[in-house]
């Protein structure tokens, strides 16, 4: 596991609150998390706070934002524990509804509701619980896509745990590709699939992009799910629309409300227009499609 640094400033609570605003909008499409987090509340003293895995490349970043004299205030580096954050910020969390969908962990298999489609997703080192607006507003437009449209096939692109290409097997008798960049997420999402019971309609697979043969073997696909942040998103609109099939439906998030209209450009200039967005917790999901249907 890969250490991640933390590079913070203590700062009292207006200037903190102005440091924050500056490094949030600096880092938004980076994807990078950024705090502000209250350390003494009789003084009312704050840290803000980047967490990167590429310091010495953030760090002159931040100097540029703040300034060259940072506020007065010592920029400080610190190395982050090599913890499971996810496995420890998700102890105790209930199971997730969305749509049909009910996310849950082995714990909790059995409060799935009559008519719900279990999907066992247990804390790992793999985005995606269900817990995440992003990944919850992705499976209410799921369910309504394939209700309305029933797709032949399907790509998860940015799989993470699988839990989106195994909630689209779950309601769809459908082959589905689940691509990530990272293998570990990769080995994650197949062992996901295997336990959700899906493993013959999902197959997994370590890609770039659309860099893969199962990729090109598959396409053109009636729908495309993407769940990973709103620059990437954009720099792969031209591959989006040469693997839908004309008249599928593209559904993405990990964007940002702020983040919304630029990336609704990017894929307006490829031929997808939009056909509806859902919000929550600050974050867009938005269903596009090939061929607009009025």
């Amino acid at each position: 596991m890969t250490t991640q640094t933390r590079l913070f400033v203590t700062a009292g609570k207006i200037e903190a609150e102005r440091i924050f605003t500056m490094l949030e909008r600096e880092f938004e499409e980076d994807g990078l998390p950024v705090s502000n987090a209250e350390i003494d509340e009789d003084r009312e003293i704050f840290e803000v706070s980047v967490y990167t895995f590429e310091p010495d490349e953030i760090e002159p970043r931040i100097r540029d934002v703040l300034g060259s004299d940072a506020f007065g205030l010592q920029l400080q580096r610190e190395q982050v524990p090599d913890i499971d954050w996810v496995a420890h910020s998700l102890e105790g969390l209930k199971p997730v509804r969305a749509g049909r969908f009910f996310v849950h962990g082995s714990h909790d298999s059995g409060r799935r509701r009559v008519n719900e489609l279990g999907i066992e997703i247990d804390a790992g080192q793999a985005f995606g619980t269900g817990h995440h607006g992003t990944t919850s507003g992705c499976l209410d437009m799921i369910n309504d896509v394939i209700r309305r449209e029933h797709p032949r096939n399907a790509l998860d692109l940015g799989t993470g745990s699988a839990v989106l290409a195994i909630g689209i097997a779950k309601l769809a008798p459908i082959p589905v590709l689940a691509t990530d960049i990272d293998p570990v997420a990769v080995a994650v999402a197949q062992e996901n699939v295997v336990k959700n019971g899906v493993a013959a309609r999902v197959h997994t697979a370590t890609a770039t992009g659309f860099h893969h043969p199962a990729m090109r073997a598959a396409a053109p696909f009636d729908l495309i799910v993407a769940n990973i942040l709103a620059r990437p998103l954009m720099q792969l609109a031209p591959g989006m629309r040469k693997h839908l099939a004309w008249g599928g439906s593209l559904i993405l998030s990990g964007i940002l409300e702020t983040q919304r209209e630029k990336v609704l450009a990017a894929y307006r200039v490829q031929g997808l227009f939009h056909m509806k967005t859902l919000r929550r917790e600050g974050w867009v999901t938005l269903h596009l499609k090939a061929k607009a249907t009025f």
